[in-house]
């Protein structure tokens, strides 16, 4: 079989459909070739008796993430607001307390201090780091060298703050501390609006969901496009030697495009045969950025009794042992289906990864109702889950991320075409990446490259500022002025410089407070 078109997209992710739309409506003749049975990439909404639908990959959506609430609502698609009107909980020291927004209170000055100044740091440092070159910072090459683990150690004095500070990498990366460049994160975290944007929920990144599942964006393209997509078709060769560009599928089809768009995840292009070769740095890219671990789960119970306890079902669990990191209610707008969704993330997807269904089911429900305090946690009616890593055509989730060096060195790449390949993918996003966002804006920019390539917009249309949503509207993030101006714990040992004696007992009694050898409450 042999098929002409103008475009040939290699993905039916939001990204790949989102280029694939945008080049149809241009008057373009495209076709997508996606590897799975179904559209949505990293997104996936599955539908049954017990659980109507559930979104068992990329879910949420906020302020400032103006494409994908465009397109959502350009294709019929409403939002709900996830519920944290209650309390949600800190389980911490194996002990519950209440918590109020995401970020934790606490009595001790000196872990206030820690965490006022780690997460007013991150932000200054993320405000220095251009969006589209990030690999241009001042201190670019110092910041890529170090990990995020070292980062916080050099930044975080006590304990409580190291902990919560690996729990923020882990629940926004799905990776752990020291496997990634602080340069990169940092930019990551200033992309989708900085420390407070990207981990809340009013106001934040996890602010909404879409009503019927984000699947319905994948699968009302692909509705559009018609019989240009084309599933199960993974794509083993591409051949651009020619005058059209030759993509070859692992069930021996053949496509003829002018162009391709890559809207796939980096590594996976490593399973391409390419011919001539991916230019070197490129080649070398793609076998450097791996992709995030994470398990999603949803528990399913006859009723919300977490809301009759006074909480919303939002939990942060600072815990070695617990399977979930952190959850959030997930029950259907309308107060139907009562539901808690939970990530294991990182190394614990890596070690419950082995297990059976059930028992991850298991631990699961015995940590529930520790954390809850509620015998009700341990009886579910329905548990559905989704393990990420075992997706051979993602390779991971949420996202690919960079691991110390990379980004300084090799990341300029990541958008650069490849002769007449372009590539998408949230991955290369310089707005809200790793998110539905990112793909909807990587998508579009590449089919505008191309476009622009082939004369049909100017050079200054490529990259487009979306309106803010109406019916999304972002409030500012705003800081008090001792937020700003109160010193971390070094500054103000410097500031109690003047007794020698005063400054050694305290840098003593902190120094043995870190090292968790004085007793603290809560955190």
């Amino acid at each position: 079989m042999s098929s002409d078109c103008d475009v040939v997209v290699i993905g039916a992710g939001i990204s790949g459909l989102s280029a694939a739309k945008l080049l149809s409506e241009s008057g373009l003749k495209v076709v997508v070739l996606e590897a799975r049975d179904r559209v949505g990439g990293r997104t996936h909404t599955i539908r049954n008796k017990q659980v109507n639908y559930v979104d068992v990959g990329g879910a949420y959506v906020g302020p400032t993430q103006n494409q994908i609430l465009r397109l959502a609502k350009e294709l019929g698609i409403e939002t709900y607001k996830v519920d944290v009107d209650d309390a949600g909980i800190l389980h911490t020291n194996g002990k519950s307390y209440p918590l109020y927004g995401f970020f934790p209170s606490t009595w001790n000055p000196f872990t206030y201090l820690d965490f006022n100044n780690l997460w007013r740091t991150m932000d200054e440092l993320g405000e220095k780091i251009p969006a589209e070159a990030p690999w241009d910072a001042p201190f670019a090459e110092k910041l890529d060298k170090m990990t995020m683990k070292e980062f916080i150690n050099k930044h975080c004095w006590t304990k409580a703050a190291n902990d919560y500070a690996t729990l923020f990498v882990n629940v926004n990366i799905t990776s752990e501390t020291h496997e990634v460049s602080a340069l990169w994160f940092l930019w990551y975290v200033k992309l989708c609006g900085g420390t407070t944007r990207i981990f809340s929920v009013t106001n934040g990144g996890q602010e909404r969901k879409f009503v019927g599942g984000s699947g319905q964006i994948s699968e009302k393209i692909m509705e559009l496009l018609k019989d240009n997509v084309k599933l199960e078709r993974p794509v083993v060769h591409i051949d651009q030697s020619g005058d059209s560009i030759i993509v070859k599928t692992l069930n021996h089809e053949t496509y003829k495009g002018r162009y391709v768009i890559s809207a796939i995840p980096p590594v996976l292009t490593t399973k391409i045969h390419f011919e001539p070769a991916l230019p070197t740095k490129r080649n070398q890219l793609i076998q450097r950025i791996p992709m995030g671990s994470v398990i999603k789960c949803m528990m399913y119970y006859k009723d919300a009794f977490w809301k009759r306890m006074g909480f919303c079902g939002a939990m942060m669990i600072v815990d070695e042992e617990a399977p979930i990191s952190v959850t959030l209610d997930d029950t259907k707008p309308d107060g139907s289906v009562p539901a808690i969704m939970g990530f294991i993330l990182a190394r614990k997807a890596f070690r419950l990864a082995e297990l059976s269904k059930e028992e991850r089911k298991k631990r699961i429900c015995e940590l529930y109702a520790k954390v809850l305090g509620s015998e009700e946690a341990l009886h579910p009616v329905h548990y559905e889950e989704k393990n990420w890593g075992a997706e051979q055509y993602s390779g991971g989730c949420y996202t690919a991320y960079f691991p110390p060096g990379i980004m300084s060195q090799y990341g300029r790449i990541i958008r650069q075409p490849a002769g007449r390949i372009y590539f998408a993918g949230t991955e290369t996003a310089t707005q809200w990446s790793g998110y539905m966002e990112g793909a909807v804006q990587a998508g579009e920019r590449a089919a505008r490259e191309i476009l622009c390539n082939m004369g049909k917009i100017s050079k200054s249309d490529i990259w487009l500022t979306e309106p803010e949503s109406k019916d999304v509207p972002a409030l500012p993030i705003t800081t008090t002025f001792l937020e700003r101006n109160l010193p971390s714990v070094t500054g103000l040992l410097v500031l109690l410089g003047f007794s020698s004696l005063f400054t050694s007992l305290a840098a003593v009694g902190l120094f043995a407070y870190k090292k968790g050898l004085i007793p603290r409450a809560c955190i």
